[in-house]
């Protein structure tokens, strides 16, 4: 259909999950404890390693990234979600679709290059410990930082500014919680192949080229790791990377699933599941995961509540 003949969409319909009143009010209480619990824990791992100096370092300051990217990720979903278990019309503005969308995957494309920066650390701290200041020095993760920002930035800015150009004439309705690519390029009465191919061609390098780069560290980390001689050595040593690598299998395995195909049409229950994995769950767990579970951090944590106790006693 031509654009001139179409009649533009001014709002979409998320059908999100379908249940009953009772259900909805119940998802609501969950999601809302869900949202709390990950913006508090992420804060406060943000709030520890800028005021401590015991976790200024590279590895916590791309972790320090990753719970400030973690937040807006969380922001740009969890809220509108919570919103439309509360609206029996669960609707979202054209704008705010494709503005919800753009920054959804700008935040996760970010998230995906982070951690393979991370794995480089994690490579050039057990595999190089002598020349680790050297090759991860300041100068070195600011621009790793902001290169994973610009990648997230320019990657998706193609394809939102496509999807923004498509003539959608109805029907409206999204059957998913949030502005996800795939379903809402099939509400485009177009051809949408092209944005298709596109939005493949830009997944798979962001995603797959991370990946591959965090396959190859872990390759030579693992290594390095078997020919240290003693046990505790290793141990040690694989602790360092054990959360890193729990995080990035739950991040890449979901994601490879649902984005990396040249038709997303299908299986779209599994994706929405898949999906809510990332936007809520994951936030939720990396603060648990790569942090809360270091010794140094909660050595930092717990000297940060004690001197906020000793401070409230001595001015009472």
């Amino acid at each position: 259909m031509e654009r001139k003949n179409a009649t533009h969409v001014t709002e979409f319909i998320l059908t999100g999950f379908p249940n009953p009143w009772e259900i909805e009010i119940l998802l609501f209480l969950i999601f809302f404890i869900i949202l709390m619990a990950t913006m508090i824990g992420n804060t406060i791992i943000i709030t520890l390693i800028i005021i401590d100096y015991r976790l200024h370092s590279p590895m916590y300051f791309f972790l320090c990234n990753l719970s400030v990217i973690e937040i807006f990720a969380t922001l740009t979903v969890v809220p509108k979600m919570m919103q439309n278990f509360l609206l029996e019309k669960k609707s979202i503005s054209f704008y705010g679709c494709l503005g919800q969308s753009y920054f959804y995957f700008l935040f996760g494309t970010s998230e995906y290059v982070l951690l393979a920066m991370m794995s480089y650390d994690r490579y050039a701290a057990i595999c190089y410990p002598l020349r680790y200041s050297t090759i991860m020095s300041g100068k070195v993760c600011v621009n790793l930082v902001v290169g994973s920002w610009m990648s997230g930035f320019f990657s998706i800015l193609v394809p939102t500014v496509m999807k923004l150009g498509l003539p959608y004439c109805g029907p409206n309705v999204i059957d998913h919680f949030f502005c996800d690519s795939a379903p809402l390029l099939h509400l485009a009465c177009t051809d949408i192949s092209l944005v298709e191919l596109i939005d493949f061609l830009v997944s798979l390098p962001i995603l797959l080229g991370s990946l591959l780069l965090t396959l190859i560290s872990y390759f030579y980390i693992i290594n390095t790791i078997l020919r240290i001689p003693s046990a505790t050595g290793r141990q040690k040593a694989f602790s360092t990377c054990a959360s890193h690598f729990t995080v990035v299998t739950i991040g890449y395995g979901t994601s490879v699933f649902i984005y990396v195909r040249p038709s997303q049409a299908n299986s779209m229950s599994f994706n929405k599941i898949a999906s809510l994995v990332t936007t809520a769950v994951t936030p939720l767990l990396n603060p648990i995961i790569f942090t809360f579970r270091n010794q140094k951090v909660q050595e930092v944590f717990r000297d940060s509540v004690n001197k906020y106790i000793k401070k409230r006693k001595e001015g009472d």
